[in-house]
């Protein structure tokens, strides 16, 4: 295992690679971030200890889903229980894959106290509960939290973005897997801007631009029927595509190639 260096057009690349691994087990993978999604808002419903359980869970999962592109590709079957692949691993891999949730958490705990700094969330709560219209100053909140915690999740992303699979794959410590994500992440920056530009515009510009079209003409509740089947299929090669970004990055040459 070695990181490789690749050209920002690959960032493209990484995303047609990703439509082509969905196209392997599209029902399988589906049925993954259906699980992943339903669950989560399950345990959103427990105050704190649910919200505290599903971050120190994320890279247990994102092993899981790797795993599962792992066997799309050996055109194995897909099952629920590929999520456990990294804690049914060795006692090591299962220490340091809690570990690396743990620091997770923390992450996205001090993000959130950050932004709290940052952003006025007692104009956001009776909006989040339904409380009260939606006033011009609380869209300009909402447009300052998206703007500032996308600017402060960027770090958190680097450090995590291949960390659980150097943890669980390549039997590294959490401090290396964290170094080397974002080693990774920053040397093949240009790749990754790409790769993100694409995704914000197919997962949230286009999605924003279709439901105000449809709310022009009255027809907000028949574009939900129509954004929320596409977005859930997005969400899904998304997470497909992270697989390409691991090949392209830390597989040997021989071995990185997908088809697209």
């Amino acid at each position: 295992m070695k990181l490789n260096s690749v050209t920002p057009a690959d960032g493209y690349t990484w995303i047609r690679q990703g439509i082509w691994l969905f196209k392997q087990s599209p029902v399988g993978f589906l049925m993954l971030v259906f699980m992943y999604v339903f669950v989560a808002q399950l345990a959103v419903l427990v105050p704190v200890i649910g919200v505290f359980a599903v971050l120190v869970l994320t890279p247990t999962l994102s092993v899981g889903f790797m795993t599962a592109c792992r066997q799309a590709i050996q055109k194995e079957r897909i099952r629920p229980l590929v999520y456990l692949a990294a804690l049914q691993s060795t006692v090591l891999v299962r220490k340091r894959i809690l570990q690396l949730g743990l620091v997770y958490a923390a992450l996205i705990l001090i993000l959130s106290f950050a932004l709290s700094g940052l952003v006025d969330f007692e104009l956001l709560l009776p909006l989040v509960m339904s409380e009260k219209p939606i006033t011009p100053e609380a869209i300009r909140q909402i447009y300052l939290l998206l703007f500032f915690g996308a600017i402060l999740y960027i770090p958190v992303a680097m450090l995590m973005w291949f960390s659980p699979i150097l943890v669980a794959w390549e039997d590294m410590s959490v401090p290396q897997a964290l170094f080397s994500s974002c080693l990774a992440c920053w040397t093949n920056r240009g790749a990754f801007l790409l790769y993100l530009a694409i995704w914000s515009i197919a997962l949230v510009a286009i999605p924003l631009v279709v439901g105000a079209a449809f709310d022009a003409i009255d027809l907000g509740q028949v574009a939900s029927f129509i954004i929320a089947p596409l977005s859930m299929a997005g969400l899904t090669v998304m997470h497909c595509s992270f697989f390409a970004t691991w090949k392209a990055c830390f597989a040997d040459k021989e071995e990185s190639s997908l088809s697209a």
